[in-house]
């Protein structure tokens, strides 16, 4: 018997709600990157990788304004929704952190851990944006398609750092 019961629950779930789940876990996931954020910027030995967190925490404030935009577009308050991916992914963001104080990889391994945020970020939004767009909720893709510029001109800029420099510097003070 509960076995009906939990499948014809299920079978009621359509896309608007798939949707919303989405939506809360980026709400919980942006959230969780504005507090990361500062701790970041002040753990990078560089300035251009400080200077970098800092604009994207600017953004991501911005972010989360157009979130809560998207969830008043389908009558629901904002909120999030805990996301063990992203969790992780900043967990590993905050061991180098720890790990890797004064090292000279220090720089490199936060911008990659940043990579990592962006790219599970870019993922989520450009699915929201599909879902979006099939539940005919143009405004919604219109906010979302902002973001996800945003995130993809960041992550392009993450490997700018990179190359430009922070990958080398990390390879010459360790030598």
């Amino acid at each position: 018997m509960a076995t009906t019961k939990k499948a014809s629950k299920t079978e009621t779930k359509g896309l608007e709600d798939l949707f919303l789940d989405g939506l809360k876990d980026l709400y919980y996931a942006e959230k969780k990157i504005l507090r990361a954020l500062p701790k970041m910027a002040k753990g990078a030995e560089s300035e251009e990788v400080t200077a970098a967190f800092e604009k994207h925490r600017a953004e991501t404030e911005g972010q989360v304004d157009r979130l809560d935009q998207v969830f008043e577009l389908f009558g629901k308050s904002a909120r999030g929704k805990t996301c063990p991916a992203i969790d992780g992914i900043l967990e590993e963001g905050s061991e180098i952190l720890e790990e890797y104080k004064g090292a000279p990889a220090l720089d490199a391994g936060l911008v990659a851990a940043a990579q990592a945020v962006e790219h599970y970020e870019i993922a989520r939004y450009g699915t929201l944006i599909a879902w979006a767009e099939q539940l005919g909720k143009s405004e919604a893709v219109k906010l979302l398609k902002a973001t996800l510029e945003e995130e993809t001109k960041t992550d392009e800029a993450l490997s700018a750092l990179g190359e430009g420099g922070v990958n080398e510097r990390a390879l010459q003070q360790a030598a």
